[in-house]
């Protein structure tokens, strides 16, 4: 006899886990802005409105919350709003968030993490303590807690250490080139390992690379074959301003409010002859230069960081050469590498990174893997320091 089995009920995906795949939607959307989920519930757990933080300028995610419930003509009067990060407290582009939620009648506010941005930073919290409203806020060290830092680490890394998130991404073969003796690179990985990297390109705030990837490459450094709603800015290392008027990537500004900036940062004398003219002429192209000069005459890379997290950076996605990915891996600026590996061996080439000679093996970058994944034939591997 065969006894049917009887199915088990699906259980409901909890209110904080439905907030984080919300924030998540906005993975390519709200930079600079962090990526925020909201959902509130009724006494009985009914999820009476959800939504999650739109493009810079626009709602956050509490607002578009509140905006849905009421679409829905639900109350939210002594409801529970369940949101990935704290509440904003300040007037910036968009009003206090925590005091729209105590208008509301929210009655119990609870957070994943605290907001790092000094502007907030427990001031959310106490404005709704203030207002009545009860407040919780996740240990630190949960996962769920853990799972809405990652979502924002480039938000974090800005707020915490005045510098973005350093992302490193290379290709290589299983033996460690990124391209044969000749130059010759396309394509060491398959098509879904490179719409894999465009993905990454996304979402970060700005893609990096040297002037020598645009004299050997011409390339865009733009998001393609992906609906993006927006396309990271565009930062260029070149110590002796060597840019190309007609390089490929100064057609790539776009237009409107989320028109993509260019940065070139350069340690050339300005003073120099025909550097006005040259300066002039790519401000023409859309293009801005930046003086970042160190003592060795060439751009000072840790400085340039601490300017680009003014100009809000908060992921910076680097492409670039063996040279400067030697150079930044030198004076330990990348917090993660993005490394795609292809199963296939080329023998002599141009490895990932210009590195000195060691003596001990002590002496290596020590790194951990972050998550280890198959992206069609490839692998893709997330490391960061150890």
């Amino acid at each position: 006899m065969t006894v049917p089995l009887t199915p088990s009920p699906i259980q409901p995906t909890p209110p904080m886990q439905q907030a984080l795949a919300l924030a998540a939607q906005a993975l390519w959307l709200t930079s600079p802005n962090p990526r925020v989920g909201c959902v509130i519930t009724a006494a009985d757990g009914t999820v009476l409105g959800q939504g999650h933080t739109q493009r810079a300028g626009g709602p956050h995610a509490e607002i578009m919350a509140l905006r849905d419930a009421q679409s829905h003509g639900h109350s939210v009067q002594g409801a529970t709003a369940w949101v990935t990060l704290e509440p904003c407290a300040h007037q910036g582009r968009t009003g206090p968030c925590c005091d729209a939620l105590a208008a509301a009648g929210i009655a119990r506010v609870v957070m994943a993490m605290r907001d790092p941005n000094p502007l907030v930073a427990g001031q959310g919290m106490a404005r709704l303590a203030a207002a009545g409203v009860k407040t919780e806020l996740l240990d630190a060290h949960s996962q769920t807690a853990q799972q809405a830092r990652e979502l924002n680490i480039g938000f974090f890394s800005r707020m915490e250490r005045q510098s973005p998130w350093v992302r490193m991404k290379v290709a290589t073969s299983l033996d460690g080139q990124t391209a044969l003796p000749n130059g010759q690179s396309q394509w060491i990985t398959g098509p879904e390992a490179r719409a894999d990297g465009h993905a990454w390109r996304a979402r970060a705030c700005a893609v990096l690379t040297g002037i020598g990837t645009v004299l050997e490459d011409d390339p865009m450094l733009n998001v393609r074959g992906l609906d993006a709603p927006r396309q990271p800015h565009l930062v260029v290392v070149d110590s002796q301003l060597d840019m190309p008027l007609n390089a490929k990537l100064l057609d790539t500004q776009g237009s409107g409010d989320q028109a993509r900036q260019i940065w070139i940062y350069t340690a050339i004398d300005p003073n120099k002859p025909l550097q006005a003219e040259k300066r002039a002429a790519l401000a023409a192209r859309g293009a801005t230069v930046i003086d970042m000069p160190s003592p060795m005459g060439k751009v000072d890379l840790r400085a340039m960081l601490g300017d680009l997290a003014r100009r809000e950076i908060n992921e910076l996605h680097v492409e670039a050469g063996h040279k400067l990915n030697g150079s930044f891996i030198r004076e330990g600026l990348v917090d993660e590498f993005l490394h795609y590996i292809s199963p296939q061996l080329l023998g002599p080439g141009q490895g990932l990174a210009n590195l000195p000679a060691l003596s001990a093996l002590s002496d290596s970058v020590k790194l951990a893997f972050h998550a280890v994944d198959r992206i069609g034939a490839d692998l893709r591997l997330l490391l960061r320091k150890a």
